[in-house]
């Protein structure tokens, strides 16, 4: 990156001295401010006379337009004063992410001794006293003093220089440790900050370092202004905190050590609709940000995740190179990540792969339940799971087979888990998206309501005390009949989670590509599958998975199936909600004459709310007097 670095301080500390040092050092341009003097400012000096703001103005806009053409061929060092900050926004005018500062620094006697012995020189010694009133420290330079030799100062320079990292995050969580080794595993140098709470969180990032050895190159920190002034302008910064209000008093507190043009990267589980607030709020800040859903647990954080990226393409073209290069690969070799669209939408498309993620862990669950009523063993349905692989691989069968078979003193440990399920909002969120848009994802909100009725465990042990269950051990269920339904209801939970996607596509103007978000879910997220690799293509020809021919005849054949084991599970009083749902879902959309008019009567009735007729096909409303 081509950058300017411009060396000040007051007058006689050195800084043409440095910077044609540094200049030779770098085989780079120097450009020494004085120079660059009108003729009236000069005379004015030499008269012993301070230079006013109006005086500096025409001089830094001069100074501003030199580096501006400079950097259109090559980096280069500068040397000016720039004593206030107004001076430093100045001369920073539209290049601020391309500037390093260097502050050269000492006291007024040592300086004022230094400019006595200067020859030929139109500044004298009365005005220094003048420039240290003027002065304002800056606080995001690389700081020198002059009572070290020049060979030192520039040893010192180059080290500090050296240092800045290209990428930082913020958060050493689980998934934020994770993707700080998989960035550096990646040639990245990094920086890594966590809070510092005395007795709770201490030197955390540090500590991190000095566990892993491919964290080498990284900058530890738990100082937030060291952390941000260690990176590279314009300033890449990935949040991995907890969603909410805690990533919004993390944004207040970095915003007083961001620059214009500075990115902002949200990797956590917020919601699109605080993204698209959070985006617009630092856009009048000139800061970028970006909401980026991540998935793939901490393996995939650790070994290439899904990430789904949104903002502006401009500010996603910045850190393209570094979220492309740790995302896990598509079978093609191409990075499961991909541009989403503007302002939240990436959130929410993350938000939706978490709805068919709960119905897809919902769908397990329910087989896991058949089974047991059948009396199978973990380990025997482990095996039958295993078989299912050649015909609906994923990863979500492939680590409950895992979990199936994980044995802890000599019982299986799925025996000794409380049957209480957790959730984090994305579910509940995903279920109130679609009773806004008004497209039926049923089972996301079935499987939502699933864990919901599994946190009352008391009051299920004495639901079944006293209504009870029919005794399901004599309950016969064919192998395919239940493979063929669970196939079934997979396709049904995608063509509704993609079908809530498209809709927020149009409602919000988003332009959203079915298909790339297929593919960039096919390797490193949780719901990776050979249905989702299919579904890619199936989205290149259409936007909808009921369209498709070979879809519609793979419904067709495993449909009297999931009939069959629905009725037989329902019978036996076995819980399915989303294996029935799915059953039910289908028989709904594919009812041409549905009970729906006895339900717009019934509004009528009581709410004038009026109808429209069949044999009428102008689209007119009636209204009716039922009474009469």
């Amino acid at each position: 990156m081509r950058r300017v670095i411009i060396i000040m301080g007051v007058s006689g500390v050195g800084k043409s001295t440095i910077g044609q040092l540094l200049a030779d050092e770098m085989n780079l341009p120097f450009f020494d401010g004085d120079n660059y003097h009108s003729k009236h400012n000069v005379e004015k000096m030499s008269s012993g006379e301070s230079l006013n703001d109006d005086d500096r103005h025409g001089w830094l806009s001069t100074l501003n337009q030199l580096i501006k053409e400079q950097l259109k061929n090559n980096s280069c060092i500068l040397v000016c004063s720039a004593l206030k900050n107004k001076y430093r926004e100045l001369l920073s005018d539209g290049i601020l992410n391309e500037i390093e500062w260097i502050y050269l620094f000492g006291d007024f006697d040592t300086i004022y001794n230094r400019i006595n012995k200067r020859k030929n020189h139109f500044m004298p010694s009365e005005l220094l006293k003048s420039q240290f009133d003027t002065l304002e420290k800056p606080t995001n330079a690389i700081t020198c003093n002059i009572d070290n030799s020049p060979k030192e100062i520039i040893e010192n320079i180059k080290k500090e220089l050296m240092k800045k990292s290209e990428f930082g995050l913020l958060g050493l969580g689980v998934m934020g440790k994770s993707l700080c080794i998989n960035l550096s595993n990646n040639g990245f140098k990094i920086s890594m900050y966590n809070r510092h709470v005395d007795g709770v969180e201490e030197h955390v990032a540090l500590k991190f370092k000095k566990k892993h050895t491919e964290l080498s190159s990284a900058l530890p920190f738990d100082n937030l202004e060291e952390f941000v002034n260690s990176i590279q302008k314009p300033r890449k910064i990935m949040f991995m905190v907890n969603a909410g209000k805690t990533i919004d008093a993390v944004i207040e507190n970095i915003l007083p050590y961001l620059s214009e043009g500075d990115i902002i990267i949200d990797g956590g589980n917020s919601n699109y609709n605080s993204t698209k607030e959070r985006f617009e709020y630092l856009k009048s800040k000139n800061i970028h940000f970006i909401g980026a859903g991540v998935s793939g647990g901490e393996e995939g954080a650790l070994k290439g995740p899904s990430i789904m990226p949104s903002g502006s393409r401009e500010a996603y073209k910045s850190v393209q190179p570094f979220l492309e290069s740790i995302a896990s690969h598509d079978r093609n070799g191409l990075p499961c990540c991909a541009y989403i669209g503007p302002e939240g939408s990436g959130h929410f498309v993350k938000m939706i792969h978490n709805g068919i993620e709960y119905v897809e862990m919902q769908l397990l669950a329910e087989v896991f339940s058949i089974f047991k009523a059948t009396r199978k063993t973990p380990d025997e349905i482990a095996e039958v799971l295993e078989i299912w692989k050649k015909d609906v691989d994923s990863y979500l069968l492939n680590i409950t087979i895992d979990i199936l078979r994980k044995k802890e003193n000599n019982d299986w440990l799925i025996n000794n888990i409380l049957d209480k399920a957790g959730n984090k909002g994305t579910g509940n969120w995903a279920t109130i998206a679609t009773a806004e848009l008004g497209i039926p994802s049923t089972l996301i909100a079935s499987s939502l309501f699933a864990r919901y009725t599994s946190s009352f465990k008391e009051d299920r042990i004495k639901a079944n005390i006293s209504f009870g269950n029919n005794d399901s051990s004599n309950i016969k269920i064919d192998l395919i009949d239940l493979l063929n339904a669970y196939q079934f209801a997979r396709i049904i939970n995608h063509y509704q989670g993609f079908k809530l996607i498209e809709e927020a596509s149009k409602f919000h103007k988003w332009n959203l590509n079915l298909s790339e978000i297929a593919r960039i879910w096919t390797s490193g997220c949780i719901i990776k599958s050979d249905l989702m690799a299919v579904l890619v293509e199936v989205f290149k020809k259409s936007k909808s998975i009921l369209i498709n021919e070979s879809i519609k005849q793979q419904l067709q054949v495993l449909r009297p199936s999931a009939n069959k084991l629905v009725s037989q599970c329902i019978l036996n009083e076995i819980a399915i909600p989303c294996l029935s749902e799915s059953v039910n879902f289908l028989n709904t959309y594919t009812t041409a004459d549905s009970s729906a008019n006895l339900i717009q009567a019934q509004r009528d009735y009581f709410g004038a709310h009026t109808y429209q007729r069949t044999d009428d096909d102008s689209g007119k409303f009636y209204h009716t007097n039922w009474k009469n």
